[in-house]
């Protein structure tokens, strides 16, 4: 009996084990699926966000003090409802009959948004993606300024240029010196996460990747990735369909 016993506690424990490793798996999986979520949501707020100040700019240039929820729905092909939801969730808060004031909401954006402060960034990989971004003017409008690229290739270092590109080994100590947080990456997808890699631990926090691959983010910086390729493949799906059911 003394046997039996010892038997059915074994089993007994074995199986609240089990039990507790099943619930504490799915408990951590739960945390991080939320976590996701949220992060997706909150991307998609952002995204939401930066149109709607794009959609306020035009309409301040066309005269416009005030604006109606309505007003920006229409303009960002979103409901009002949502537009009223992702501003709730940052305290702007509009008036039922005098809409929000324009200036007003534009400095709330702005800030939130990260515009209220100039915003320097290095460009990494001096090919065509690079150089182009590096001599395009109109980030300077939107409170963001290219001051550095940085590339391998000793054939593309340019220190007197409009942006000097200088040598990748410099990286460190100008991320350091100049208060780097950001920074676009273009470079071949062979060298993307080696160099990724080697910014991050310079010091920077969150990376534009031009690079046709998806990187592995370091802890403390984020990434976010731009696959022109995909972009334009699922283009070129749409419109065939679009005309496939005409």
């Amino acid at each position: 009996m003394a046997g039996r016993s010892s038997i059915g506690q074994e089993q007994g424990n074995f199986y609240c084990k089990n039990l507790l490793d099943k619930t504490l798996a799915f408990a951590i999986l739960r945390h991080y699926c939320e976590k996701w979520n949220n992060m997706i949501t909150n991307k998609n707020c952002i995204i939401r966000l930066s149109r709607y100040k794009n959609a306020l700019y035009r309409l301040q240039a066309l005269g416009f003090v005030k604006v109606f929820s309505d007003n920006l729905a229409d303009a960002v092909g979103v409901t009002a409802s949502q537009v009223r939801k992702d501003f709730s969730i940052f305290g702007i808060c509009g008036n039922k009959k005098g809409g929000y004031q324009i200036d007003s909401l534009l400095e709330k954006l702005n800030s939130i948004l990260g515009k209220d402060q100039l915003q320097k960034v290095i460009v990494v990989g001096a090919g065509h993606i690079g150089s182009a971004l590096m001599r395009y003017r109109g980030f300077e409008k939107e409170g963001i300024k290219i001051v550095a690229g940085f590339d391998i290739d000793p054939a593309k270092i340019n220190r007197s240029g409009a942006v000097a590109v200088l040598p990748l080994e410099e990286a460190k100590s100008f991320i350091k010196a100049n208060g780097i947080r950001i920074a676009i990456l273009a470079v071949p997808d062979i060298a993307a996460q080696q160099a990724a890699d080697i910014i991050c631990a310079c010091g920077i926090k969150g990376i534009l990747n031009f690079a046709p691959l998806r990187l592995k983010s370091a802890e403390g910086c984020i990434i976010n990735n731009v696959n022109l390729e995909i972009e334009l493949e699922n283009l070129i799906y749409f419109v065939n369909v679009t005309e496939k059911t005409k």
